[in-house]
């Protein structure tokens, strides 16, 4: 196994209240505390933080943020801390996704349907690899990697070793990577295929984006290299490769057989519970789709489906929590949980849900009750798994702070930003008020966020708005995906002065143009206007020096979940102000860029050839679509308005 030491590289150093905060999270988690939290406001440099945590540490490290985008933004950064380590990117892997189901109540069977990402996919597979072959590994992930992908031990036994200079039957070599759910390929060469040229034989391993080619002399092994597939040309020599699995689930033929009886007994118990109940219909649909997936497993050893047989597959017993990527870990990992206020829930809900599902489909015969067994960790199983931890949020929640022995407080901003201040408005006289402010905003060139209760709201709001002059959008769960790109990208090139919206823009977002937030009907009592929603609202205009928030509310009334917010702002503001007056600094904006995409494309033509390669565009196209999908998806508003412009641009070359 690959050991090399974590080398943080960075042109700044730990400064404002992070050397104190690394200081107590690295203190309590050598004292073997299993759980710390790390309160950190935006802009405060958590992510920073958390590399310092790892780099002293010299532990490898997962980090968990509740969804795609925010992985992925994630993963840049740890990849730019550390670029001489194995920095990974583990999601779902599908674009498309409908779960197997049956709805009772119009009595229709839903069936499985995805659309596989396969970059993703090869991210994944990239990430399990280096779990298994070096230390120096940071895994940044989504909420998915609770769910079940294989026996650990069984993957890492199906690992292929090619030496150079050994014999081999070819036969024999293609046999053994068919078993290990690798694809002959045809035509058209992917990851998790192989494919035979004459006496050159080449696989693309599934988490990799080069091919491993094997050049031969009769059964001797002459010769291996690692080639650009497109291109051909060659990266490296090789004396071994080695060649894990093409699928996280794997199995072998022994396996297969000594499940294959437990499976059967299985389903006459099952048929037999049925005919008793006088359910007929229930009994022919289980027995028919059970026997044909045991036929598969004896050909092949693998069948669409195979999760539903995972308990008998890993050698699991009722109610023993499924292998996740978690168990690719070594023992002494940290786990670090962004966004924790969130995070937590969702992993804490997503059995409850999985169970619900799969429970109808055990009912009427569609799977087997063993089938209940391929889901996510219940919450207490990940808890025991997650070994120390470290929550990470600007709003911790009950949660976090009564599990944690140490709670480090990160609300200094190096740049010296401070929390906005905050009024409160009589909402009566909300729409004079809004207009006056508008004005005002507007014409010191900044932008504006309004925050409302109900859709219905934040249309007439915008309409109203629109037609006194204001340059207006309005944001919410109804607009369409690749509207809502085109709505925040004319907002950061400042085509548009405010957005109204509902609860899309809480977190994650860095609209640093933002420098004024009206939250309207701040009193009312919900999730919208927790003190977590409030503060994470509030957030968003952090990071401009002119920052301001007014809450309007019937007859000027103040929540408890306003006042709690508001008191935690100002005690932020305080901390601020007295770093900046005893370090002299003077907050300033950042505005961030908005990347010129088209520019970027004609600099890096010349490299690429886009004129005269036809193939390289076609390529190209293939994964910057796919690469929208995903952005798309998570509302990675940003980053998908940059790769349509790209698109346009490459489509108009062909």
């Amino acid at each position: 196994m690959k050991s090399t030491s974590f080398q943080l590289h960075s042109e700044y150093s730990p400064t404002g209240d992070q050397p104190e905060a690394i200081k107590q999270l690295v203190a309590s988690i050598r004292s073997w505390n299993m759980s710390q939290a790390l309160l950190g406001v935006t802009g405060s440099g958590k992510t920073f933080t958390m590399a310092n945590i790892i780099s002293e540490l010299q532990r490898p490290a997962l980090i968990i943020a509740h969804n795609k985008t925010l992985a992925a933004q994630l993963a840049q950064e740890f990849k730019e801390f550390f670029p001489e380590n194995a920095v990974h990117y583990f999601v779902s892997y599908y674009d498309y996704y409908q779960p197997e189901a049956y709805v009772v109540k119009t009595g229709s069977y839903i069936e499985k349907e995805a659309t596989i990402n396969e970059e993703i996919d090869r991210l994944r597979h990239a990430a399990t690899e280096s779990l298994l072959t070096r230390k120096d590994v940071i895994i940044v992930a989504s909420v998915s990697c609770i769910y079940g992908i294989g026996e650990v031990d069984e993957y890492e036994k199906q690992v292929i070793r090619i030496a150079k200079g050994d014999t081999y039957v070819l036969e024999e070599l293609i046999a053994l990577l068919v078993s290990h759910q690798f694809k002959r390929s045809t035509a058209d060469f992917k990851p998790g295929m192989f494919r035979v040229l004459w006496d050159t034989f080449e696989i693309w391993p599934s988490s990799s984006e080069e091919v491993i080619t094997c050049e031969f002399f009769g059964d001797e092994l002459e010769k291996i290299t690692r080639r650009i597939p497109l291109t051909y040309e060659i990266i490296e020599e090789l004396e071994e490769a080695v060649i894990f699995p093409a699928k996280h689930f794997v199995t072998s033929r022994s396996i297969v057989d000594e499940v294959i009886p437990k499976i059967r007994q299985e389903l006459d118990n099952r048929i037999a519970a049925f005919q008793e109940m006088g359910k007929p219909l229930e009994a022919e649909r289980i027995k028919l789709r059970v026997e044909y997936d045991m036929e598969m497993l004896q050909e092949v050893w693998y069948v669409n489906g195979i999760e539903n047989y995972s308990m008998y597959l890993s050698s699991r017993v009722l109610w023993d929590p499924p292998s996740t990527l978690i168990d690719f870990f070594p023992e002494n990992f940290l786990t670090f949980i962004d966004e924790s206020h969130i995070t937590i829930p969702q992993v804490g809900g997503m059995y409850a849900w999985d169970r619900a599902r799969k429970t109808n489909l055990v009912e009427y015969g569609f799977r087997l009750p063993s089938a209940l067994e391929n889901r996510p960790l219940q919450f207490h199983e990940f808890e025991k798994k997650i070994g120390q931890a470290v929550y990470v949020s600007a709003t911790p929640s009950a949660y976090e702070l009564e599990h944690s022995a140490v709670i480090a407080q990160q609300v200094i901003r190096p740049t010296g930003l401070l929390d906005p201040t905050i009024e409160i408005e009589e909402m009566e006289f909300m729409v004079d008020s809004l207009m006056r402010e508008i004005t005002r905003v507007c014409s010191q060139n900044e932008r504006a966020l309004i925050t409302t209760i109900t859709k219905k709201s934040s249309e007439d709001l915008a309409l109203y708005l629109a037609e006194n002059g204001v340059k207006v959008r309005y944001l919410h769960s109804e607009i369409e995906t690749i509207e809502r790109l085109e709505i925040l990208r004319e907002y950061r090139l400042w085509n548009i002065d405010v957005i109204v919206w509902v609860n899309l823009l809480r977190e994650w977002l860095d609209l640093p143009e933002t420098s004024f937030i009206w939250i309207l009907d701040a009193e009312k009592v919900g999730f919208l206007r927790s003190k977590t929603s409030l503060l994470q609202i509030i957030g968003r205009a952090a990071r401009n020096s002119n920052g301001k928030v007014i809450m309007y509310s019937h007859d000027k009334k103040i929540s408890t979940a306003m006042r709690d917010a508001i008191d935690e702002t100002n005690r932020r503001r305080t901390i601020q102000i007295d770093y900046n007056t005893l370090h002299g600094i003077t907050p300033t904006t950042i505005i961030s860029k908005v990347k010129d995409i088209a520019g970027w494309l004609w600099k890096k033509k010349d490299s690429f050839d886009y004129e005269t390669n036809h193939e390289k565009i076609a390529i190209r196209l293939k994964r910057l679509e796919l690469e929208m999908d995903v952005a798309s998806a998570n509302l990675d508003f940003e980053r998908a308005a940059e790769i349509r412009d790209e698109l346009f641009a490459l489509k108009k070359l062909r």
